[in-house]
C-alpha cells in the first residue's frame, strides 16, 4: 500500500473541518518529485512515479485509508479579522507516520473547491507550485523549519487569475496544518470546548512534554511563542521575507508555511517588501519580529479562555508572550556570531553587526554574499577587497573591517578554521527571485531544466559550486523582481 494512513485530525468532532474530495483533473503529469524526501518519508519513489501515484497526487483517484478534509480556522489579515477562511484550495488526505516515528500531514494544495472556498475555484496555477517548491526546499536546505515539498503535477488544465496558466497541484507535508487561526476559528465563536479539544490534540501532538503540566495551556502559549521567535530569527539570518505573516500562515508547529509573495532580500534594506499587496510595508523584512508578536498576541487572547486563573489570565498572558524577545535575540545574535566568524559572547557584538547593516544598507550591498565573501576575508585580509567590490562606496567597508579584525583577534583561533565553520552558516546560494521567475517562466513553456538546475543547485546551499558560480550573483538591473503576488 502506498499510503498507509492514521488520520487523528479526521477524528476531531466535525466543526473542526469539512469533508471534501479532491476535483480530478484532465491529464496530470508528474513535473517533480522530491525522491531523497519520498524515502525519509517511507516511500519507494519508484511507486510514486507509477501512472496510479500519479493520479493520486492530482487528487484523480483516492488512496485507501484517505479521509480528505479541508480544516476550518479564520484569520487576521494585514490586521482585519476574518471569521471563517479555512482551506479553500487545499486538502488534507490524511497523516502518516514515518520511519523515524514523527507525524506528517499529505495535503494536496489546488485540488479543487471545498467548503471553504469563497467563491474560488480551489486551484493552483503553475507558478506559484512551484515556486512554493523550490523556497521550501531552499528553506529546508538552510536548516529552516518549514512545510516540504513531495511532489508536483501539472493539471492538463488552465486557471484564470489575472491571464489564463496552466494549472498544477502541490503535494504538501508538514508536522500539521494546524495555525493561529484556527485557534482563533473557535474562540471567535465562543467554544470553549472545541477550542479546549484544540489545545489539548496540540499538546499531545506537537508538545508532549506539557500533557502533564498544571498550567499546560499558559506552558502551551510560551512553548508556541519561544519556537515563533526562533524561526523569525533564522528568516533574519538568511534575508528572507514571508510576504504575508497573516495569522491563517502562522503555524503552531513553528514551520514556515505558505510560500506565496515571498521572496529573499538581494541589496541590504531592512524596509524591503516584495508583496504586491503589501502595499503599506506591514510585512517588510524588519518588521517580521513584530508582526510574529502581534500574531502571537491574538493567539494569546484565544488560550486566555482556557487559563486556570481567569483572573490574573492578562498577567500571565503577557509573561508567556515576553518570552518572545529573549528567545528571538539570542537566537538572533547567535546566528549573527556566527555569521561573523565569532565563537565568543561580547556586549559589543550587537553594536558590531548594527555597524555593517548600516554600512550594507548605505551602500546597497548585497546580504547573501556580503556574509559569503567574509568567510574568505576571515582567512585572508587580502580577500577584504572583494567584499569592498560589492558596497558603491568600497571604503565603506574598511571602517567595519577594522573593527571586525580587531573582535577576531580577541579571540585568537586559526584563519581556516574561522572560514569553515562560517561557510557552513552563510549560504552561496539562496533561490533568487529572478533565477525562481526564469524556472517558471521556462516551466509555462514546457521547459523543466531550469527548475531542475535551480533545485539542484539549491539542494547544496553552503558549497562553492564552481559550476553554477553565476547562480550566486544577484540579478542584473533589467532581471531584477521588485514584486510577488500570492498565486490566488
Amino acid at each position: 500500500m502506498l499510503f498507509t494512513f492514521d488520520n487523528s485530525y479526521a477524528r476531531l468532532p466535525d466543526d473542526f473541518h469539512a469533508r471534501a474530495l479532491p476535483t480530478p483533473v484532465a491529464a496530470p503529469r508528474l513535473l517533480a518529485l522530491n525522491e531523497k524526501f519520498a524515502t525519509d518519508l517511507g516511500f519507494d519513489p519508484r511507486a510514486l512515479s507509477t501512472p496510479e501515484a500519479i493520479e493520486m497526487l492530482a487528487g484523480n483517484r483516492l488512496p485507501p485509508m484517505a479521509e480528505p478534509i479541508a480544516m476550518a480556522y479564520s484569520g487576521h489579515q494585514f490586521g482585519h479579522f476574518n471569521p471563517q477562511l479555512g482551506d479553500g484550495r487545499a486538502i488534507l488526505l490524511g497523516e502518516i507516520v514515518t520511519p523515524a516515528g514523527a507525524r506528517r500531514d499529505i495535503q494536496l494544495k489546488g485540488s479543487g473547491p471545498t467548503p471553504f472556498s469563497r467563491r474560488g475555484d480551489g486551484r493552483a496555477a503553475l507558478g506559484p507550485v512551484l515556486r512554493e517548491y523550490i523556497v521550501s526546499e531552499a528553506m529546508h536546505r538552510l536548516h529552516i523549519p518549514t512545510t516540504r515539498a513531495l511532489a508536483a503535477v501539472a493539471t492538463g488544465e488552465f486557471v484564470l487569475r489575472d491571464e489564463v496558466l496552466p494549472g498544477a497541484v502541490l503535494t504538501r507535508v508538514a508536522a500539521s496544518h494546524i495555525r493561529v487561526g484556527t485557534f482563533e476559528y473557535f474562540a471567535s465563536r465562543g467554544e470553549r470546548v472545541s477550542l479546549q479539544a484544540l489545545a489539548d490534540y496540540v499538546i499531545a501532538r506537537h508538545y508532549p512534554d506539557l500533557a502533564d503540566e498544571a498550567d499546560k495551556y499558559e506552558k502551551l502559549l510560551e512553548a508556541i511563542v519561544a519556537r515563533q521567535a526562533r524561526l523569525i530569527a533564522q528568516w533574519l539570518l538568511v534575508g528572507f521575507i514571508h510576504g504575508v505573516m497573516n495569522t491563517d500562515n502562522m503555524t503552531i508547529s513553528g514551520e514556515t508555511i505558505d510560500y506565496g509573495p515571498c521572496a529573499f532580500m538581494e541589496a541590504y534594506d531592512p524596509k524591503t517588501v516584495f508583496s504586491f499587496i503589501d502595499r503599506q510595508g506591514r510585512y517588510a523584512y524588519a518588521n517580521q519580529p513584530s508582526i510574529a508578536v502581534w500574531n502571537l498576541t491574538r493567539l494569546a487572547e484565544c488560550l486566555m479562555m482556557l487559563f486556570s486563573n481567569e483572573a490574573e489570565a492578562p498577567e500571565r498572558a503577557n509573561a508567556a508572550l515576553a518570552v518572545f524577545r529573549p528567545h528571538f535575540q539570542e537566537a538572533y545574535l547567535d546566528g549573527l556570531r556566527r555569521k561573523l566568524g565569532l565563537n565568543e559572547a561580547k556586549e559589543e557584538d550587537s553594536a558590531l553587526a548594527v555597524d555593517l547593516f548600516e554600512r550594507m544598507g548605505a551602500n546597497e550591498a548585497d546580504f547573501t554574499l556580503t556574509f559569503r565573501r567574509l568567510c574568505a576575508a576571515a582567512e585572508e585580509a587580502t580577500a577584504d577587497a572583494d567584499v569592498a567590490t560589492l558596497f558603491k562606496d568600497p571604503s565603506a567597508f574598511a571602517g567595519f573591517s577594522e573593527n571586525w579584525r580587531a573582535r577576531l583577534a580577541q579571540e585568537g583561533g586559526d584563519g581556516p578554521t574561522r572560514a569553515s565553520a562560517m561557510r557552513r552558516t552563510n549560504p552561496a546560494f539562496i533561490p533568487r527571485n529572478h533565477r525562481v521567475e526564469e524556472a517558471i517562466a521556462a516551466a509555462i513553456k514546457d521547459d523543466l531544466t531550469p527548475f531542475h538546475t535551480l533545485n539542484r543547485v539549491l539542494e547544496n546551499p553552503f558549497e562553492d559550486q564552481p559550476e553554477f558560480a553565476d547562480y550566486m550573483l544577484p540579478a542584473h538591473p533589467e532581471e531584477r523582481v521588485t514584486q510577488t503576488f500570492c498565486g490566488t
